[in-house]
């Protein structure tokens, strides 16, 4: 049996025909740039998060860039984020000049320990950028507390997260601005790129319209200096379609995340999720704690069942990020989490029957 970690092929197969119809609208029309689709989708996004505003972009790093510009982030600021999580968290800080400082993970979640947030705020501090890690909150009422007690601004990277919830609040709208992400692999995925800023500032809302076109409040007149970040047309209409499954999809996520958790829990050298009792999830990853993960990500590899790391290498040991003088033991739960994770198949479509083969395969390692 050949389990891939993500069936794109499933998902499509009962809605391509639908798809193709919407598409077909926008070639009709020709407005290829921030045609109606668009305006349509940033207002059911916004409905479906619970959130005044949404503005889509061209990607879910894009988003978080806007979202630094629009906060007036920049030269000579710091931002306070996670190591454990993928490149473009701490890459955007990078490019508009301000400076990521990370704090170490929690064990059981894989989010930033809110705990040591305080003891790496100083007079450059700006903004907290917690990461939603494959797709359960981080703890925000405490991030929301640390915020306000120091004046800071908060961008919830949500890019793995869209409609999960912590409390009775959507991840992504809490902070004063909320990224997603429409990268093919998410639950809600385009057939490209694609992103979009969350906010319930309507001047925040309008200052990120602008800055994804350049930064201009007219036609040849601009206020900023912004971006050329705008969601493709024919990728808003493929999303509006998707839109509609997406609920199911997540469902279908948790129910699945479920029975591996029955089937896995008493197997020793295996760490199931933990999901907080303030959180849903979404499942964007199944990630695993496992002893000698190496071992078990080529045993699956040979036996033709889809599996990943997120994340190998904490981003303070990334060469990229070497001027900012992190070193090994700087982060050891990151750094131990990353030697430990593996993320299996989780979408959907995925039948139980392939399910009991990947469990079959995950337990006859450790026999």
């Amino acid at each position: 049996m050949k389990v891939p970690l993500l069936d794109l092929n499933a998902q499509y197969k009962d809605i391509l025909n639908d798809i193709k119809k919407a598409m077909d609208r926008v070639f009709t029309t020709h407005h290829y740039i921030l045609g109606e689709q668009v305006a349509e989708l940033e207002k059911k996004i916004a409905y479906y998060c619970h959130c005044q505003y949404a503005v889509g972009c061209a990607s879910g790093s894009d988003a978080l860039m806007l979202s630094l510009k629009a906060l007036d982030i920049g030269i000579g600021d710091e931002v306070i984020t996670t190591p454990f999580t993928f490149f473009a968290t701490a890459g955007t800080i990078h490019h508009i000049g301000a400076k990521p400082v990370f704090v170490d993970i929690k064990e059981d979640t894989f989010n930033i320990d809110t705990d040591k947030i305080q003891e790496k705020i100083t007079e450059k501090t700006k903004a907290i950028m917690p990461v939603h890690l494959f797709g359960q909150p981080a703890e925000m009422d405490k991030i929301m507390e640390i915020a306000n007690e120091y004046n800071l601004k908060v961008i919830e990277d949500n890019a793995q997260g869209i409609g999960t919830k912590y409390k009775d609040k959507t991840a992504g709208t809490i902070g004063d601005i909320g990224t997603l992400s429409f990268f093919p692999s998410k639950n809600l995925g385009a057939m490209g790129d694609g992103g979009m800023c969350l906010t319930n500032n309507k001047e925040l809302a309008e200052k990120l319209k602008r800055l994804r076109v350049h930064g201009s409040t007219s036609q040849y007149k601009h206020k900023w200096v912004g971006y050329n970040s705008r969601l493709d047309t024919l990728q808003a209409a493929v999303l509006l379609v998707k839109l509609q499954y997406l609920d199911n999809w997540s469902q279908g996520r948790r129910d699945n995340a479920d029975y591996y958790n029955e089937q896995l829990k008493n197997v020793p050298q295996v760490i199931t999720p933990k999901i907080s009792d303030k959180c849903t999830s979404i499942y964007n990853q199944y990630t695993l704690r496992v002893q000698n993960r190496d071992g078990l990500l080529k045993h699956l590899r040979n036996n033709n069942i889809g599996c990943a790391i997120y994340y190998p290498l904490p981003l303070h040991l990334q060469e990229c990020f070497a001027y900012l003088g992190g070193k090994e033991g700087d982060y050891p739960v990151a750094e131990k989490s990353s030697k430990e994770v593996i993320s299996i198949p989780i979408y959907a479509e995925l039948t139980k029957e392939q399910q009991d083969y990947i469990i079959e395969k995950i337990k006859g390692f450790y026999v």
